[in-house]
């Protein structure tokens, strides 16, 4: 699906339509007191868990990826699972002064106006590896884009970007302009 931009850019995403909506969705806690949803009750149910990652990997597959880069720390848990069921190697894109090797660095601000940055061990990306980046909420495109600069940076293609949910943010939209976002649920995933 492509939807065109009001500067040009064509966004292409791989959005579930709202009428089918994955009942395991329901598992995500929406009633929170902050800015974000907890998934963690959806990453409990087995079962749920189990649909949500065979429904992400069949919406990925056609992407031909070589590994798959998890972002510190939800990425993780997504990534793991996404790789173990494609038989993929896990690249993991860690939060600044988590690796105690030399690496790569990318700074970004996140969706609370905070300066972070990621962290990547370079010689974990093969030379032209097409890398599946994966994280399980897209809110402003920051985070998975300073994850994109680090896997090109580091000789990676990037293929794609897969999340649960992607919000309908500026950036998160100019993410999904650059790469294929494939998005379960969010603004952007439906």
């Amino acid at each position: 699906m492509s939807a065109e931009l009001e500067d040009g850019l064509s966004l292409r995403l791989c959005p579930v339509p709202h009428s089918t909506m994955p009942a395991y969705l329901d598992r995500i806690d929406r009633d929170t007191p902050g800015q974000r949803d907890d998934v963690s009750p959806l990453f409990a149910d087995g079962t749920a868990f189990t649909a949500l990652i065979d429904d992400l990997g069949q919406r990925c597959d056609h992407l031909g990826y070589d590994a798959i880069a998890g972002i510190d720390a939800l990425g993780f848990v997504l990534g793991a699972a996404l790789a173990r069921r494609a038989c993929r190697g896990l690249i993991v894109v860690r939060k600044a002064g988590s690796l105690p090797v030399a690496a790569l660095r990318e700074s970004f601000v996140d969706y609370t106006g905070t300066q972070k940055a990621l962290e990547l061990r370079a010689d974990l990306v093969p030379v032209g590896a097409r890398v599946l980046i994966v994280d399980e909420w897209v809110e402003t495109g920051a985070q998975a884009n300073a994850a994109a600069r680090l896997v090109e940076r580091a000789g990676g293609c990037v293929v794609g970007i897969a999340t649960i949910q992607a919000d309908a943010s500026p950036g998160a939209r100019a993410l999904g302009a650059q790469y294929p976002l494939v998005a379960l649920t969010g603004d952007l995933g439906r």
